[in-house]
């Protein structure tokens, strides 16, 4: 859903065939797509949907991005506990960060700005519109993808993610 219309809608099962499916829906032609962990493509995708249509005039330091979720990396952590048995991989180990999403995000979007990635409890919206609202009054950031990237070791997932924009933000 975007804006509370259905953008995309599939049959697959998996997570990553529907990965699969909205990437392509979308035309996206960024071959490290393919290499990314599942929370990675999460935030991936959603940043693509919502960055798609944006006529951007600003600064590569004027976005931030401020994501959040539970389980921090656990899916891929998962993952590479498994590898471990026999030969450490490192192209897993690379992800087991959830901050990676937000640089995946910045090198396709040649973002430099503010960048946070918080492991909370719950989604708690509260606190991210208040740091949300802090990086605006205290740094030159214009624009923020900000929201819950939730990837669980089961590969149950959840985005809900929004574009701020400062100038909105001032007149609430």
């Amino acid at each position: 859903m975007v804006d509370g219309q259905l953008f995309f809608e599939s049959d697959e099962a998996t997570f990553g065939a529907f990965a699969k499916a909205i990437y392509k829906h979308l035309g996206c032609k960024y071959s490290k797509f393919y290499k990314m962990d599942s929370l990675s493509k999460l935030g991936f995708l959603g940043a693509e949907i919502l960055m798609q249509n944006q006529a951007n005039d600003l600064r590569d330091d004027e976005t931030a991005l401020v994501f959040c979720n539970r389980s921090s990396s656990l899916n891929t952590d998962v993952k590479y506990q498994e590898t471990i048995k026999d030969i450490p991989s490192p192209a897993v180990f690379v992800y087991t960060l959830p901050n990676i999403v937000i640089g995946e995000i910045c090198i396709r979007h040649g973002i430099k700005g503010e960048a946070a990635f918080f492991v909370r409890e719950s989604n708690d919206p509260a606190f991210m519109v208040d740091y949300v609202n802090l990086l605006f009054a205290s740094t030159n950031t214009k624009q923020c993808l900000v929201g819950w990237l939730e990837m669980d070791e089961t590969g149950n997932y959840e985005a809900n993610i929004h574009l701020a924009v400062k100038e909105k933000c001032d007149n609430r």
